[in-house]
Parts: C-alpha cells; structure tokens; sequence
C-alpha cells in the first residue's frame, strides 16, 4: 500500500493537477487520517506544523464557545432563530413576508424565488415550484409567527421550521430585537 501511494504522490499528473486538492485533504484530515503507514511510524505526529494545527482548530472551538456565552450574557441580544416557510407563489410569499414584518414578528424577510420541492402529500409524491422565506425573529415570537403564518397562508399545512441562531454580528442580533415586539 505504501509503494502505491507512494507512486501516486510522485506521478507528475497528481502533482500538476490535484496539489489544491492534496493540500486540502492534508489539512481538513490530517497526514494521520490519510493512510496507515503514517500513522505506523508515527511520521504525522513529528511534523512540526501538527501541533500548530491542532492549537489553531482546539482555539476556533474555544472562540465559538465563548462568544456564546458572551452573546447569552448579554442583555442587548436575545434567543434568535431563523424560520423557514415555504409558499406556492410570488405574491403570497410578498404579501406574507410583509406582513409578518409589520406585525413585527420578524426583524427581516428573506424571499428565495425557484425552490423546487419534493414532498410526500396523500400518499403521492409531489413536486412544486416554491419560494422559500427566510425569517429571523426572536425565539419568543415562535409560536405568534406559527399561528400568523397558518391564519394567512394557502396551505392546510404549511411549513414552519425554526433553528436556533447560536452566533452572529452582535450590532445584528441587537437590531433583529429592536425591530420585534416584546412577544
């Protein structure tokens, strides 16, 4: 196995064509991950750039951890979410997305035109030209959006998906609480 990887490494094709790509696979698994024979010698570990690879991406997940909990202390910014909404059409999509805004449910409306969606329905499989909102609101708002949302849209069951917002701009996540209501 060694000799095999060893002449693919060395062929002038791998090397001219795919060194983005060996670079890529060195650094998003690691000279350990790619093959048994490094890991053998242990050759992986006695690079000196590992260590440097390890603190770096140790540090990302610390930064990550803390800037949520530093978002969580504080008090200009409150438990977001995005909702997704799917609906048949450009007008309904316009007409709720508005509206959703000016009730003050959602900070901001994204409207995606040209979803196609493949959905299970009676028994059937369909498939539908959608546009997709994209809703950031408060977390707190979930259940008045859900309820706006079935009382003026077409379907008899519409999507609501919420996920939570675990990080972001700060000045962002601030003005998406201004511009909602309390709940």
């Amino acid at each position: 196995m060694a000799s095999t990887l060893s002449a693919i490494a060395s062929s002038n094709l791998f090397r001219r064509k795919f060194p983005i790509v060996g670079a890529f696979c060195v650094l998003t698994f690691g000279l350990s991950n790619l093959s048994v024979p490094f890991t053998i010698t242990g050759f992986a570990h006695s690079l000196p750039f590992a260590p440097l690879l390890r603190s770096k991406l140790s540090g990302e997940r610390r930064s990550t951890s803390v800037s949520r909990i530093r978002m969580e202390a504080n008090s200009k910014i409150v438990p977001s979410i995005v909702v997704y909404v799917t609906v048949p059409n450009k007008e309904l999509g316009k007409k709720l997305a508005g509206s959703i805004v000016k009730e003050k449910l959602a900070a901001c409306v994204n409207r995606v035109p040209g979803v196609e969606s493949v959905y299970e329905w009676q028994g059937e499989v369909q498939t539908d030209s959608e546009e997709l909102l994209i809703i950031k609101t408060r977390e707190s708002l979930l259940e008045a959006l859900t309820e706006h949302v079935k009382a003026n849209h077409e379907y008899d069951v519409p999507e609501v998906i919420a996920m939570p917002i675990v990080g972001g701009s700060p000045q962002y996540l601030e003005w998406l609480k201004n511009s909602t209501r309390d709940e």
